[in-house]
């Protein structure tokens, strides 16, 4: 009899083992297939609940808080992407001319009235023009880039999305967590509070960082403009404080990859003119170089990271990551990082020597330390 019940009670653990591992494989297969939408929803999640913390209170209930803190933050993105491709276009015309407006009269559709007029009475050229695949490329052109918009769209949108849901529920999951899977004080629940910590210093580090540098170099380059002789003025100066601002990003690295090859047209540009002009780009490099390079380096860098995580780990993260997977690397890297970091620290030492897994930690230089009872409590 006993053994019957044995025999049932293991077959139903089973049978719930494998739907477990088939349901698990199904969303392995989905994380796969989406990974950039998921990396960079938790990029959004992680880089705006500190400021989402502040936000809920002062609001009444977590929806709005999380909405508003991701308008917050987004907003003020988008209405620069939205100046910059103005200021952007206006730079075009200025520079091309007249040039533009051939260009835009020798586009089919603009010709005169007597050339559409033709065409009617002649369709047969019309169609001609169809089966010679001319007008098919264009449109098979057009759909495709549409095609590309709406589906970056899309996964951005899902993106905000799970950072919009993660900064709703975040506590609830925290709490099914806490209580079902892994209790304070064990090496499961210290290995994900000190992940969940290192995430949210590294990410939301990065976001304040990219605003204060593209600040900064919104500063420098408006000033420079002031002073220096229009041929070797900056163009499209915000949106390069803007790229300036992106590529701290990359530690070590910082606002090299803009403000070098700004200097360097700069001073082609002098050239041209005058070489009495070469002094302007050489101050921009020598004021960049100061404010934009060392500063972020030495004293933001540092003091807004918490100085938690190896800045030259974070920088192989940083490169390695978009190297290897493309776009999304450059926040997948960083999550890689993160989780072997953490593992080595907690449980890697125990388990080369067969030691039970704790939650005490090596290597306190290089991560968060993992919550404990007392903060826990504390909350």
């Amino acid at each position: 009899m006993f053994a019957d019940i044995d025999t049932s009670l293991s077959r139903t653990t089973v049978g719930w083992w494998l739907l477990t591992f088939a349901l698990a494989a199904m969303l392995a297969f989905v994380a796969y297939s989406f990974v950039g939408t998921l990396v960079l929803g938790l990029f959004a999640y992680y880089g705006t609940r500190p400021l989402y913390r502040r936000v809920r209170t002062v609001t009444p209930s977590d929806g709005l808080a999380a909405i508003s803190t991701l308008l917050l933050t987004l907003l003020p993105l988008f209405l620069v992407v939205a100046v910059v491709a103005v200021v952007g276009l206006n730079e075009l015309s200025s520079v091309t001319g007249g040039q533009m407006e051939a260009l835009l009269q020798a586009l089919p559709g603009n010709q005169n009235q007597e050339q559409v007029q033709s065409m009617l009475d002649q369709p047969r050229r019309v169609v001609d023009a169809v089966r010679g695949g001319q007008v098919q490329g264009m449109l098979t052109a057009s759909v495709g880039v549409l095609g590309a918009v709406a589906n970056g769209l899309l996964h951005l949108s899902l993106s905000f999305a799970i950072g919009y849901f993660l900064l709703r529920d975040g506590d609830q999951v925290a709490d099914w967590f806490r209580s079902d899977v892994a209790e304070p004080g064990t090496a499961a629940y210290g290995y994900v509070t000190a992940v969940d910590r290192d995430l949210e210093t590294l990410y939301f580090g990065n976001i304040l960082l990219i605003f204060v540098v593209a600040v900064l170099a919104t500063g420098v380059y408006h000033a420079y403009n002031l002073v220096a002789p229009d041929p070797v003025t900056i163009p499209l100066a915000a949106l390069l404080a803007l790229l300036t601002g992106l590529a701290t990003l990359v530690p070590i690295v910082v606002g090299k990859l803009v403000y070098i090859p700004l200097v360097l047209a700069l001073l082609v540009r002098a050239f041209q003119a005058s070489g009495n002009l070469v002094v302007y780009p050489l101050g921009l490099l020598v004021v960049s170089f100061l404010l934009l390079d060392i500063l972020p380096q030495t004293v933001l860098r540092p003091y807004i990271s918490g100085r938690k995580i190896h800045t030259g780990l974070v920088m192989f993260s940083y490169i390695m990551g978009t190297m290897l997977f493309g776009w999304y690397g450059l926040f997948l890297g960083p999550l890689v990082l993160v989780l072997s970091l953490q593992l080595i620290r907690i449980a890697f030492a125990e388990l080369l020597h067969g030691e039970s897994v704790s939650p005490e930690t090596t290597m306190e230089a290089l991560g968060s330390s993992p919550e404990t009872d007392a903060d826990v409590s504390g909350e």
